[in-house]
């Protein structure tokens, strides 16, 4: 008898890599979705949510594992309503649940923020909601019956925040590549492979389960782009600009427009990428190593294009004009 497995989602990068995961293993696979486009062999259920009855042609079934990674408090209350029948709920939670992002190498029993049990679209609320939807997990099915999956970044190909590409990309195409002079800072991320392979893992391992940070090594940031310069073959400048100077510039820490993605330059978030993932990897995460994670990325980024419009980093444009204006 076929073992089914069902996906909240399925057609953004982490639900459609999970999906195809548990497809490659011999899973059944449905994926309840607004979109259209889930990998090639899972079954796609339209639905919205956001709506009450959203799961009821999905509900009366026996699945071995569901997967969830919602953000808003309704939808997973709703789902773990509806949802009894199956084995283990798997809910893809975030590292900002923590209160404090100061505290580096803090494990799952770190404070949480307090919960807000509301669906909104507010970023600042993201982390509070997250805190709730997991209270809803543990309350439904027990930390027996769950797993919650604390994630920092996810890389690797299909990044579409191109948080994880722009570096390699950046070595790729320019001669003269600018970098924060924040060389010692931590980084720390899990290719979306690893993390979907770990997952569906939790499908098949019944100790696989309660909270667990799921993130790879902390990596200076220094070594991570002298790693993503390699991937590239990039022989050419590369010029270091400090904190300070950025920051006058207007140039933005992590992601969105005009950043740096991964320098974090405000002290008080450092550990958001330095947290400990021993748990995760006791119960047997494994971890490819970052050279392999970027080089994949960076082949992802060509094949989707290099002169794409982007959700992070520097525009080739900003850049020149920075690097101008630092050495003029």
């Amino acid at each position: 008898m076929s073992k089914k497995i069902l996906v909240l989602g399925g057609t953004a990068m982490l639900g459609a890599e999970i999906a195809r995961t548990a497809l490659s293993r011999g899973y059944d696979v449905t994926c309840v979705a607004r979109g259209e486009k889930v990998p090639e062999g899972a079954i796609l259920v339209r639905a919205d949510r956001d709506e009450d009855d959203a799961l009821e042609s999905v509900a009366a079934q026996q699945w071995h594992a569901v997967y969830d990674v919602s953000r808003q408090p309704g939808h997973v209350q709703r789902a773990v309503r509806d949802l009894t029948n199956a084995g283990v709920y798997v809910f893809v939670s975030t590292f900002n649940v923590y209160a404090a992002q100061n505290e580096p190498g803090a494990d799952e029993s770190a404070t949480l923020l307090e919960p807000l049990d509301a669906d909104t679209e507010d970023p600042e609320d993201y982390g509070a909601r997250k805190v709730a939807c997991e209270q809803h997990v543990l309350e439904g099915f027990g930390p027996a019956r769950s797993l919650i999956a604390r994630s920092g970044l996810i890389g690797g190909p299909g990044d579409s925040s191109t948080r994880t590409g722009y570096w390699p990309m950046r070595f790729a195409v320019s001669d003269t590549v600018l970098v924060p002079d924040d060389a010692a800072l931590p980084t720390q991320l899990v290719d979306v492979r690893d993390l979907a392979g770990w997952l569906v893992d939790a499908a098949e391992n019944d100790s696989i389960r309660g909270v667990a940070n799921v993130i790879g090594d902390p990596i200076p940031l220094g070594d991570h782009l002298d790693t993503a310069r390699r991937v590239a073959d990039h022989h050419g400048r590369v010029v270091a600009a400090s904190r300070d100077w950025l920051v006058e510039q207007g140039v933005a820490e992590f992601a969105g427009p005009k950043s740096m993605p991964l320098w974090l330059s405000d002290p008080d978030w450092l550990a958001f990428m330095d947290r400990s993932n021993a748990r995760a990897k006791k119960l047997g995460l494994r971890v490819r190593p970052l050279e392999q994670t970027l080089a994949d990325v960076l082949e992802w980024e060509r094949s989707e294009g290099f002169d794409r419009p982007r959700k992070a980093g520097l525009t080739t444009a900003e850049q020149d004009e920075l690097l101008a204006l630092l050495e003029g």
